[in-house]
């Protein structure tokens, strides 16, 4: 390998065991299952390992990993693979620990918001994880999702909505930070 093919491999490395945890609490929120998640991150690097060069490059390279997990759970999504959010025996399940200032991650019963969020379609989890999980911009969640701005306020309006329907989530979600 030449010396640039170094370097680059390095700094790809120095990046995936940066945003690796951030990385896997977005794709456990989204698959709702460990392995999944692992199975999503794992295929996003794959992917953005061979297009370094490019990504390395670009102005923000994470939202640009983003994206592609984005892209690579739809297209699991559209060919109908399940999910399950709150798996019936999660006792092997190593648990997420909270970003400090994590206010979703205070609420008493995550159990709960979790199994909240697998009720939610697809696209208003993603929307509401993007935004009030990760805290994204709606600009940067619209270039994640692929989609337009709208779209994601209209998906995190209506997924919030379904979470405060939800009977005893509902005050968890709008003291939790949720309901901005």
């Amino acid at each position: 390998m030449g010396e640039r093919e170094n370097a680059r491999n390095e700094e790809f490395q120095s990046f995936m065991i940066g945003r690796w945890p951030r990385l896997m609490r977005t794709a456990y929120l989204l698959t709702g299952e460990q392995h999944a998640a692992e199975d999503l991150v794992q295929s996003t690097l794959e992917r953005v390992f061979v297009a370094w060069r490019k990504v390395g490059s670009a102005d923000d390279p994470e939202a640009y990993v983003r994206r592609v997990m984005m892209n690579a759970h739809a297209r699991r999504h559209r060919r109908k693979l399940k999910e399950f959010l709150a798996p019936k025996d999660d006792s092997g399940l190593v648990r997420e620990v909270p970003d400090t200032g994590d206010r979703i991650a205070q609420a008493d019963d995550r159990g709960a918001l979790l199994k909240a969020l697998a009720q939610l379609p697809a696209r208003q989890r993603e929307a509401v994880v993007l935004r009030y999980w990760e805290d994204l911009t709606e600009t940067q969640a619209a270039e994640a999702m692929g989609c337009s701005v709208g779209t994601v306020k209209s998906n995190a309006a209506k997924g919030i909505a379904k979470l405060r329907a939800i009977p005893g989530l509902a005050e968890m979600v709008t003291q939790g930070g949720c309901g901005r």
